[in-house]
């Protein structure tokens, strides 16, 4: 990447709006209207939104607590295209101007695609939605034009191949997930700097898993540094990176805001010391005992229940290893089909299994942990 890439000045912490503070009613617009001011009166810039971030009520946030309060010109604003709503051509303008009325921003800094990958570039195709993207941003309602996308690196290079026009993309990238060979968060980052297009950071500390590690995983990060949060640990890994517009954290209160605050506004690249201390806590990671499914989905042919077991167990591995059980509900809560509860123990998934686990007592498990 040249000095002078897309975003390059922008500052490195992004203030993601998926997860802002709930209050019963909606979101709560006081306590998120102070840590905008936070943020802002720290010199940061850059905010991140979609469609369906909190059933479209972050969109309406940001109108509330940035749009009314803040001269256009000091921030910039990203937002997405829900493309899984898309049914024909005319949803594109319908549902852009309904994202221009709810954040009150007039134009859009960058804007995305939401989630693509291989799978749909057919559909897009059909629905013009290139053109319609470009047309956006010669209209000036879009200064840039881009899209996120959580697919294969291969399948990432197939997109960006097709369409040298999108001028960033926004990855999902952490020091838990560099290596995975499900998440390839290597691979796609060299397959964006391949192509000359900046990234911008998305799950920085995986949905909060790498925010409050406890065991030996905390014993690595506070023995070498106890005065640092868990969480600056993982947010400094991927701003340390090149060629990143911005590193997107969605802080869901004070507390978070001011401790990522205070470790980018003073921020200091990991050093040579400090990546040995990221590779000791992934040594870690990997050491901890682990559901050996290979995702085969032998289990899920036939299955009764419609249970995705395979999922299931990525979900409980990620709970085993981070200890949040929010983010183990979370991750169940996304998922079609029957839930660990609903197994009714027939024993087809463990007949069919090569690997011969024990899925009920498994699912059972994971049933009594979300119960």
């Amino acid at each position: 990447m040249t000095k002078d890439y897309l975003g390059a000045s922008i500052p490195k912490l992004g203030f993601g709006l998926m997860r802002l503070p709930i209050v019963e009613g909606g979101v709560d617009i006081e306590q998120t209207k102070k840590m905008v001011d936070i943020f802002m009166g720290a010199g940061f810039t850059y905010f991140d939104t979609a469609y369906v971030y909190i059933n479209g009520n972050s969109e309406k946030a940001f109108k509330a607590c940035v749009s009314e309060r803040y001269p256009r010109e000091s921030f910039q604003l990203a937002t997405k295209m829900p493309c899984g709503m898309l049914k024909e051509t005319a949803d594109l303008d319908r549902l852009f101007n309904e994202q221009l009325d709810r954040t009150g921003a007039g134009y859009f800094d960058f804007y995305l695609l939401h989630n693509i990958g291989a799978r749909d570039l057919e559909k897009l195709d059909e629905l013009d939605a290139w053109n319609w993207l470009k047309g956006i941003k010669e209209k000036g309602l879009a200064k840039h034009i881009g899209f996120s996308c959580h697919d294969s690196a291969e399948n990432l290079d197939k997109i960006l191949t097709a369409h040298p026009e999108l001028e960033f993309t926004q990855l999902q990238i952490n020091y838990a997930d560099w290596e995975s060979p499900d998440v390839q968060a290597r691979l796609c980052f060299e397959v964006a700097q391949k192509h000359n297009v900046p990234v911008i950071v998305m799950e920085p500390v995986k949905g909060g898993n790498l925010a409050s590690l406890t065991g030996e995983l905390e014993t690595v990060f506070k023995t070498a540094d106890p005065d640092a949060s868990i969480s600056s640990w993982a947010i400094r890994y991927c701003a340390s990176l090149e060629g990143t517009v911005t590193v997107l954290s969605g802080m869901s209160n004070i507390e978070q805001m001011e401790d990522n605050v205070k470790t980018m506004s003073a921020f200091k690249p990991l050093s040579d010391d400090d990546r040995k201390v990221i590779d000791k806590a992934v040594e870690v990671i990997a050491s901890i005992p682990q559901i050996q499914c290979t995702d085969c989905k032998y289990c899920v042919e036939g299955c009764p229940q419609d249970i995705a077991i395979p999922n299931i167990f990525r979900s409980y591995n990620q709970y085993k290893i981070y200890q949040s059980l929010p983010s183990l509900k979370g991750s169940l809560g996304w998922l079609r089909g029957g839930k660990p509860s609903d197994c009714i123990e027939c024993g087809l998934c463990e007949g069919s299994c090569p690997q011969h686990l024990p899925i009920i007592k498994l699912l059972g498990e994971v049933a009594e942990l979300v119960k």
